[in-house]
This record gives C-alpha cells, sequence and structure tokens, in this order.
C-alpha cells in the first residue's frame, strides 16, 4: 500500500513540475512574441495576403488594357526605307527606223524612304469597346473589394475559433486540476480509512482520461493557431500571440439586437454588384456588334522619297505625297450582326435570371444567419446563468465531499457538468460571432 501511494505521490510531482516548466515555457515566449488584436490582424491580413495582392494586379491588368485601346484612337505613323543595288541592269530589245537596238535598263543604285500615316475619324466599334474596357476595371475593382470582404470574414472567423479553441483547452485544464484536487482529496480519505479502494481506483482513472482531452485541446488550439497565420501570409512559425478572449464580446452579444430580414440591405453585396457589371458589359457588347456594322472613316496620308543613279554620277530625286480619305462600309455583314445581336440578347436574359435566383438565396442565407444570431442570444443569457449555477453547485458538492455528506460521484458529476456549461458558454458565443461575421460579409461590410 505503502508503494502504491507513492509510485502516486511522484506521478502527481511529476505533472506539476511539467505544467510549471510548460508556464515558464509560455511566460519566455510571450515575452519574445508580438502581439496581435483582431483589428491588427485584418491590416495585417489586408496587407499581406496573396489573393490581395493577386486583386489589385488584375485591376493593374484591365488599367493597362485600356491605356492600350485608348493609343488606338490616336495617330499611326510608320517609318520606311529601302535599298536596292542594281547587279545586273535589265536589257531591252527594239528595233528603231529599221535598226535593232539594244538598252540596258535601269540605275546602279535605287533607294526610298518615306512616313505614312492613318488616323481612324469614325470608328464606332473602337468608342464601345472603350467603354467596355472601362466596364472591365470597374468589374475588377468590385472583384478585388470582394476578396478583401472575403479576407477580412475569414480572418474574423478563424481569430474566433482560435479564441473557441484557445478558451476550450483552458476549461479543459481547469477541469484536469479540478479533478487533480479531487483525486489528492480522495487518497487523503483513503489514507484515512474513509473511502474505499475502489473509490479511490475510480478516481485515478477519472484524472487519467481527462489528459488526453487535453491533449487533444492544446493540438486544436495550435493548428487554429497556425491557420489563422496561414490567412494572413504569415509564416507558422511566427512569433505571434493573438490577444483576447471570447469573454471580451460578452457585452456585444448581450446587447446586440438582431434586424429583421425585410430590414437587410444587399445593394452593397458584392456577386450582385458583380452579376450588375455583367449585364451591363453585355449590354455595352451589343453597341460593339452593332457599331462593326456600321460605316467607318479613316484619315490616311504618305510621304515618300526616292531617287536612283549610277556609280560616279548624279542621283535623281523624286519626292512623292499623298493625302486621303477611306471610307469602309459594310453591307452583308449586317446578315451575321443580327444573328449575334439575338445570341447577347438571350445571355442577358439569362444572367438576369440568374441575378434573381441568386438574390433569393442570398437572402435565405441571411435568414439563416439571423436565426444563428437570434438562437446564440437566447442561448447567451440561460447558458451564463446555468454555469454560474455549475460553478456553485461544484463547491457546494466538493465541500459536501470533504465533511463525508456526499460520494465521489457526485462531485465528480459536477464537475463535469461544470465542464460542460463551460465549454457550451463559449461555444454559444463562437456561434454568434462567426454569423454576426458571416452576414457582414453577405451585405458588402468590410
Amino acid at each position: 500500500m505503502t508503494f502504491s501511494l507513492t509510485k502516486i505521490t511522484k506521478r502527481l510531482l511529476i505533472t506539476v513540475l511539467c505544467v510549471t516548466a510548460t508556464i515558464g515555457l509560455s511566460a519566455q515566449s510571450s515575452k519574445d512574441s508580438a502581439h496581435i488584436n483582431l483589428s491588427k490582424a485584418i491590416e495585417i491580413g489586408l496587407s499581406e495576403s496573396p489573393s490581395i495582392h493577386i486583386a489589385d494586379r488584375d485591376i493593374q491588368i484591365k488599367q493597362q488594357y485600356k491605356k492600350e485601346q485608348i493609343v488606338s484612337l490616336f495617330p499611326d505613323v510608320s517609318l520606311s526605307g529601302s535599298y536596292q543595288y542594281t547587279v545586273l541592269k535589265q536589257s531591252m530589245a527594239m528595233s528603231m527606223g529599221g535598226q535593232d537596238m539594244t538598252i540596258k535598263v535601269g540605275k546602279d543604285h535605287n533607294y526610298s524612304v518615306g512616313a505614312s500615316l492613318s488616323l481612324p475619324l469614325i470608328v464606332p466599334s473602337l468608342w464601345s469597346s472603350l467603354k467596355l474596357s472601362q466596364m472591365d476595371i470597374e468589374l475588377a475593382m468590385e472583384s478585388a473589394r470582394s476578396s478583401k470582404i472575403e479576407l477580412v470574414s475569414q480572418i474574423k472567423q478563424a481569430y474566433y475559433t482560435y479564441l473557441v479553441a484557445k478558451q476550450a483547452y483552458e476549461v479543459l485544464q481547469q477541469s484536469y486540476a479540478n479533478t487533480e484536487a479531487s483525486n489528492e482529496l480522495v487518497i487523503k480519505q483513503y489514507e484515512q480509512g474513509l473511502v474505499s479502494s475502489f473509490e479511490k481506483l475510480r478516481s485515478n482513472v477519472a484524472l487519467q482520461n481527462r489528459r488526453p482531452e487535453v491533449t487533444a485541446a492544446a493540438k486544436a488550439a495550435d493548428l487554429a493557431n497556425m491557420r489563422l497565420k496561414i490567412i494572413l501570409g504569415l509564416d507558422i512559425n511566427e512569433p505571434i500571440i493573438f490577444d483576447g478572449q471570447l469573454s471580451d464580446y460578452e457585452d456585444e452579444v448581450a446587447n446586440a439586437v438582431v434586424p429583421s430580414l425585410n430590414e437587410i440591405n444587399l445593394s452593397e453585396n458584392s456577386s450582385l454588384k458583380q452579376m450588375d457589371l455583367g449585364i451591363a458589359q453585355l449590354q455595352q457588347s451589343k453597341k460593339i456588334i452593332k457599331g462593326s456594322a456600321c460605316p467607318s472613316l479613316a484619315l490616311s496620308g504618305s510621304l515618300m522619297y526616292s531617287g536612283m543613279g549610277d556609280t560616279g554620277g548624279s542621283f535623281n530625286n523624286f519626292p512623292y505625297s499623298v493625302i486621303g480619305l477611306g471610307l469602309s462600309v459594310p453591307i452583308v455583314s449586317w446578315a451575321g450582326t443580327s444573328y449575334k445581336l439575338k445570341q447577347t440578347n438571350l445571355s442577358i436574359d439569362n444572367m438576369q435570371e440568374q441575378r434573381v435566383d441568386v438574390e433569393r438565396n442570398l437572402r435565405l442565407g441571411a435568414q439563416s444567419y439571423l436565426d444563428d444570431m437570434q438562437q446564440a442570444m437566447e442561448n447567451f443569457i440561460s447558458d451564463k446563468e446555468t454555469m454560474r449555477q455549475a460553478e456553485e453547485a461544484y463547491s457546494i458538492a466538493q465541500k459536501q465531499y470533504e465533511v463525508g455528506l456526499n460520494t465521489w460521484l457526485d462531485m465528480n458529476s459536477s464537475e463535469l457538468v461544470l465542464t460542460s456549461t463551460r465549454l457550451t458558454y463559449c461555444q454559444t458565443l463562437f456561434n454568434y460571432l462567426t454569423a454576426k461575421a458571416a452576414l457582414d460579409a453577405l451585405i458588402g461590410i468590410q
């Protein structure tokens, strides 16, 4: 019996030393780490996330493409030049006055230089294309805004996930400490002959069963921490401590006012705005199709300077210039244009139908988030009161066990209820916060 008690005492001592060492390492790590709150995490995510960088580059690509199209409205000037050396001159034979003659034609050196100019004056399809390019930029900017909204929502939910995982780990740590204290109390009473060996054994088994729970909670908190760092675009080994507790949001949940579905405004929803821009682009495409079938007018001109001469002789120079207007009138293309317009109209009708369906689904999603928020608010008050009562019940059960008024099973059951109510309370806060973050993203709040 003495050997068994000594062995248990050694295990408890080792556990205490491990916990003490862990606390010491955590304190040292806390000194060397950067502390980040939720607002700072969002700021870092918006500046470091690869998805934001990609979205910003997409905007720049669209802007550069529009500038490329604007350049096509300016005069296009090109220079040309050529030089030829005649190795063997061409011969011509003819008969003049009854006599045959053979003459060589051409000069040893031939060159020409010149410049040509073209300027579109009336090109309806090009003007419509410029407006379409501007819409592309607006669509890229809205897509970038959507990426930011989605990223902020992901950061918030990942942050809340880390907080709930961290607090669950702390609750289970406290539960382990309570079970450990109860186990020590059982051992003391066993030594005094107040409890049976079966009750002592049952207490030891309960203590051993709590360790895997604490280990699993610690791993879950570490994974949530690493996932949050990845979303922020940081290295998972970066020494960062994310500040805050779920309890910091108690006042927000307690004082929240959940709006009705009719009060939800989807005008800033990014999906709907992108679809509106897509419909506008299709309507602009109709103008491009019509413009390509309309007459176009262009100004053109050229200045050429050519010369020729023999080696050692004089050169003859011949300047040449011309300016004119070019009119192009499509005739047969109108047959194909009508079919293209019909295709575009059908595409517009499809997208409008899709928009109606998307808006209905968004409102359904909004209602789901509102229900989750309302349910969390209702559970919050009862969960908080239940947790307070469970804490009081555990304290009473512990004192009653010390004086022999109840069994270890009663005390252990009250501790399990306390742990369960604490975890449920954390989950209720988490449910409200994640539903609120998802609703904000759906509405279009960054």
